[in-house]
């Protein structure tokens, strides 16, 4: 198990959650350790994130963070700290793994949207964090690195989000050789959706809001098959968008968009 904080208000202060107009702005707010995802950062937003899962009223999700970094990857104080533990550390090691692994997989699986807003920069797992997230905005001085290289640690669970984000020749440049790089480059490659002059913050709220006003019911139903197609091969995927879209089609949503679309007027969404 990993290891239990004592408070948890101290956890979830780690990652603060505020709600607006059905847009849900969740921030990494540990600052002074440059957002790592540390055990207590780790458990913070599952947390947080499995409270959001059950929100109707929240139909898109805002990842931004506090401070000098977007998130800084793996807490490598916590970590070589469990050096000294009696198996040198490989409990711990692969506990904190399987749990960053699940915190990832929780972001592809949550019902909503989640758009990253980074403003400055996101290393190692904090670029998998990013790569996660089904929508990304950057600012102009964000900035992207796989540096496990540099360190002797080869960023393989980064590289799972990274390569299913990007091509894979741009992300195995990036896990070989651990360079950073800008906005600009990240926004070639695909690993962010655009720039915002303004910052990440105002972009990303604008991404999110646009999307919020669409159909609540349509979006859920979009994001899962999304993610469970592109996994499959072309006759198995196509099986299970076909089974979605008469799911969707029967639904109250689809149901009142067609019928606002033919008699030309807005929609009006169900709740969920």
């Amino acid at each position: 198990m990993l290891e239990a904080m004592t408070l948890d208000a101290e956890i979830n202060s780690r990652a603060t959650l505020e709600t607006a107009a059905g847009v849900a702005t969740l921030t990494l707010n540990s600052s002074a350790s440059r957002n790592a995802l540390s055990v207590a950062m780790i458990e913070a937003l599952s947390g947080r994130l499995d409270a959001i899962a059950g929100r109707d009223d929240i139909r898109v999700v805002v990842l931004q963070a506090e401070g000098p970094a977007f998130c800084a990857g793996h807490d490598l104080k916590e970590l070589t700290a469990h050096r000294n533990d009696p198996d040198r550390g490989r409990a711990f090691f692969a506990e904190t793994m399987r749990a960053c692994a699940a915190l990832m997989q929780k972001i592809v699986e949550l019902p909503q949207p989640v758009v990253a807003a980074v403003d400055e920069m996101a290393t190692a797992a904090g670029c998998q964090l990013v790569a996660s997230c089904d929508l990304a905005v950057a600012g102009p001085r964000a900035r992207f690195c796989t540096p496990g290289v540099d360190i002797g640690l080869f960023c393989s669970t980064p590289a799972v989000a990274v390569s299913r984000s990007i091509a894979p020749k741009h992300a195995m440049e990036m896990l070989l050789t651990g360079v950073p790089i800008g906005a600009e480059a990240a926004l070639r490659i695909g690993l962010v959706n655009r720039i915002s002059a303004d910052g990440a913050r105002t972009g990303a709220l604008a991404l999110a809001q646009l999307i919020a006003r669409k159909s609540p019911q349509a979006i859920r139903f979009g994001k899962k098959a999304f993610h469970e197609q592109r996994e499959k091969p072309l006759s198995e995927a196509y099986a299970l968008a076909s089974a979605v879209m008469v799911e969707n089609m029967l639904a109250a949503d689809a149901k009142e968009g067609i019928g606002a679309f033919l008699e030309k007027r807005s929609p009006t969404w169900a709740e969920s």
